[in-house]
């Protein structure tokens, strides 16, 4: 991306971050004031990597070390089109071990083994829907629309608990 496009970028995140701020004082519940709060955090962060970006394509500009300047503006290019912002639960499944840790926690193993043989129970992820994002919804669409940047909002639960339908905040 060029410098106008990371500025212009870094302006939407702003304003969607002044936006989602706005919103957030008109809550209900707890979990919408917790999605607001998580969705603030990663528009922060992402106008975080945009400044840092701004700041190294600055360097190059003036000619301090360059070879490392443009080996750490490659990396905290390539770490912001993969960026995410997760508003609820984080899976991550490591598929040779057979573990599974949710949010950066401990890692727990999937296996089951009984006199049937051996199961692997990992949990899946469920997408809230648009009444539990509220008035948020309208607004993380046009995050992802202008922005280009994923917002993923999704519960980590075992197969027997798919049938809960009540928010966990």
């Amino acid at each position: 991306m060029t410098s106008d496009q990371n500025l212009m970028l870094y302006a939407k995140l702003a304003g969607f971050r002044l936006v989602v701020l706005a919103n957030s004082f008109r809550c209900d519940t707890s979990f919408l004031h917790e999605l607001h709060h998580r969705l603030i955090e990663g528009l922060e962060a992402a106008i975080d990597r945009i400044r840092t970006i701004m700041e190294l394509e600055h360097r190059l500009l003036v000619g301090t070390d360059d070879e490392f300047t443009a080996f750490q503006l490659e990396g905290e290019t390539e770490i912001l089109g993969r960026f995410v912002v997760n508003l609820l639960d984080e899976l991550e499944i490591d598929h040779d071990t057979h573990e599974y840790r949710i949010n950066d926690g401990g890692w727990i193993n999937a296996l089951a083994a009984d006199y049937c043989g051996v199961e692997i129970d990992y949990p899946v992820l469920v997408s809230l829907t648009e009444q539990e994002f509220g008035s948020l919804a309208p607004i993380i669409k046009n995050i992802v629309r202008e922005t280009g940047i994923p917002v993923r909002a999704a519960r980590a639960l075992a197969k027997w608990e798919l049938a809960r339908a009540e928010p966990p905040f």
